[in-house]
């Protein structure tokens, strides 16, 4: 389990941050990954490490729905690249500022910082990162009504997953997409309104129920679903059309 791993790895003294954080957003526990991440950004200030930070904070932040903190993560690692002339830097840096560039509607200019990120992860040999960036381009070239340009860019990056052997991971499946989920009636909403980028905290006004409850359907449709992260379960959700 993940979770005891990093807790074995800090009983040795090695840093489970920022995996540990991430770990909170896959389980939907964005509230706890985004105190992580503010305690890491404000207790680190050594270059490198905070640059291992600066790589997942853009994710965490847009999942909590702080858009002007994910652009501010991105243009600090965008700076940190360039100054250190790190090629995995950029590829990071391309990452986040275009999934930040498509959370804020700006497609085109999403879809450039993402292709640099792609090239850059295929020049440095690492195809899973490479797949997770070709879903988010999937993204922008559905939000640009190219459906056949994301059409392939989602089934590049399903390819690549299952080379790899991760099982489904391009919408975080691990089981069939033929395997009809038993997800209840407000499951589903939560799932929905997920797809659509709310935070926990908005799922709960919208819902009139308590971000503990948010939490709660979530850790379930994660598990039913075999999803590890917010981004899954949108992607879950557009390719069965769960988002009406």
């Amino acid at each position: 389990m993940a979770e005891d791993a990093y807790e074995r790895a800090d009983a040795q003294g090695c840093q489970p941050q920022p995996g540990m954080a991430l770990l909170r957003l896959a389980q939907g526990r964005v509230d706890v990954a985004t105190a992580q991440l503010g305690r890491l950004l404000a207790e680190t200030d050594q270059t490198i490490a905070r640059a291992r930070v600066l790589c997942v904070a853009a994710e965490i932040l847009l999942a909590a729905g702080d858009v002007e903190g994910a652009r501010a993560a991105a243009d600090e690692l965008s700076t940190v690249a360039t100054e250190l002339g790190s090629p995995l830097l950029r590829a990071h840096a391309g990452l986040a500022t275009g999934s930040v560039l498509l959370a804020t509607g700006d497609a085109p200019a999403a879809l450039v910082a993402l292709r640099r990120a792609a090239r850059g992860w295929r020049e440095l040999g690492a195809p899973y990162e490479g797949a997770r960036t070709r879903l988010l381009i999937a993204d922008a070239c559905q939000a640009l009504a190219d459906l056949d340009g994301a059409r392939l860019e989602r089934r590049a990056a399903e390819a690549t997953f299952d080379a790899l052997g991760a099982g489904g991971a391009a919408s975080g499946r691990t089981t069939s997409p033929s395997a009809g989920p038993d997800l209840t009636a407000r499951e589903s909403e939560v799932l929905a309104l997920v797809a659509r980028g709310k935070t926990n905290r908005a799922i709960a006004a919208q819902l009139y129920i308590s971000e503990k409850t948010v939490a709660s359907h979530l850790n379930h449709i994660f598990t039913k679903l075999g999803l590890t992260s917010r981004s899954a379960a949108t992607a879950y959700a557009f390719e069965h059309d769960l988002m009406s």
